[in-house]
């Protein structure tokens, strides 16, 4: 579909000019909006051949046409509105909440960190779960059922390197077993396309080191407890 509006009686941005077609134009048009400040992520679509949130995107001052889509290689519920339930279900399983083995101290209130340990989240909790950088990555394009996408492994990120958090192994374990980390070619579309100025690329570059870390340490553990069961295995004879 096709409209055409008068640019000088309207908002500056593409969220508002999509909500001045449905009040003036359209009714029937759909899309998704929530806070029109950024923060919830819900209007993520292709403006113009970039994905952003249309809330915070300015759409050109000029008279050549806007081309407005839904987000790429995702199933299209209506217009521009696009099916995320996997997307919800992928963040889901990363269990993405502080994990603990050990209980808080009877008088302790907070688990306290450090100004240093904090500052490493700082790029990555800020995401909005917009699902642009995903949507905008060749390799969930192809197989987003076993890929977990950009977004999702920089949120796995997130939580590994928490110092709060004591389930750092597990997480590292899931990311080489279920997550399919190795799919991704550190391309960097997921970067570009991120409405937040965050780097899910380079998030997950350095999840990739940390998981080989932890693999070639898990690797050596076990060459080291079959060495001993064998000295004890010829002890015995």
């Amino acid at each position: 579909m096709s409209y055409y509006i008068d640019i000088d009686q309207c908002g500056p941005m593409y969220l508002d000019a999509l909500i001045k077609i449905k009040n003036e134009i359209d009714p029937t048009l759909t899309f998704r909006r929530s806070c029109r400040e950024g923060i919830c992520g819900s209007c993520a679509m292709a403006l113009d051949g970039r994905h952003h949130l249309a809330c915070i995107f300015q759409y050109p001052r000029n008279l050549d046409p806007s081309f407005i889509y839904p987000l790429n290689m995702q199933t299209v519920v209506k217009d521009l509105v696009v099916d995320m339930t996997m997307f919800y279900s992928q963040y889901k399983s990363i269990e993405p909440y502080l994990k603990r083995k050990t209980l808080k101290a009877k008088d302790q209130k907070e688990y306290i960190q450090t100004i240093e340990d904090r500052a490493k989240i700082d790029g990555l909790y800020e995401c909005v779960l917009c699902n642009s950088c995903s949507s905008s990555c060749p390799s969930y394009w192809w197989h987003p059922n076993e890929f977990q996408g950009p977004s999702i492994l920089m949120q796995t990120f997130r939580w590994v390197i928490d110092s709060r958090d004591e389930f750092r192994e597990e997480r590292l374990e899931k990311v080489g077993n279920d997550m399919k980390i190795g799919e991704c070619e550190q391309l960097g579309s997921c970067s570009a396309n991120c409405p937040k100025q965050l780097n899910p690329r380079k998030a997950i570059k350095e999840l990739k080191e940390l998981y080989e870390e932890y693999k070639k340490t898990k690797e050596l553990k076990t060459v080291t407890v079959l060495e001993e069961v064998e000295k004890i295995e010829s002890a015995h004879h």
